[in-house]
């Protein structure tokens, strides 16, 4: 089995142009602002949640010795299942799940939340999916009874 993914643009790319797309929505489509008074101060409190999330992901890697390049899951070492990996399968994605979650709050337009699920389900399919199948292939059952036992995301 290669332990290729599917996806050839780095997660970080991939969120940058969903940013990008949500930012050109709200300023291409007029109509759609639903702005509410402290929407910033909520956004950043929900950008701080997912960089907070994001950081004990790579720094539980850290501790493990294990790679966080998510370009080659086959390099990985060690099956990281405590700490906010107890959580969720996916903390550093989750984390720049809840920054655009965040970016959507700021824009303050409605249309851009649509590009959420959409990150969601190309993350699901090109990046996390092949990221299971080696380590599948790498851990075997300790990989199988873990992701039984914490939700890819929450």
């Amino acid at each position: 089995m290669s332990m290729t993914l599917e996806l050839k643009i780095p997660p970080v790319a991939v969120a940058l142009l969903t940013a990008a797309g949500m930012w050109y929505t709200a300023r291409a489509v007029p109509g759609f602002d639903v702005a509410f008074p402290g929407h910033d101060v909520v956004a950043g409190i929900v950008a701080g949640a997912g960089g907070f999330i994001a950081i004990l992901g790579v720094v539980a890697f850290g501790r493990a010795g294990t790679t966080v390049n998510p370009m080659k899951p086959g390099s990985s070492s060690a099956l990281v299942q405590s700490g906010i990996y107890s959580v969720t399968r996916n903390p550093m994605y989750l984390g720049v799940l809840l920054v655009l979650l965040a970016w959507a709050i700021h824009l303050a337009h409605v249309l851009t939340v649509l590009f959420l699920p959409g990150f969601v389900w190309y993350m699901n399919r090109f990046q996390i999916e092949p990221e299971e199948r080696a380590l599948t292939s790498l851990f075997g059952p300790e990989f199988t009874a873990y992701a039984a036992r914490v939700r890819r995301w929450l």
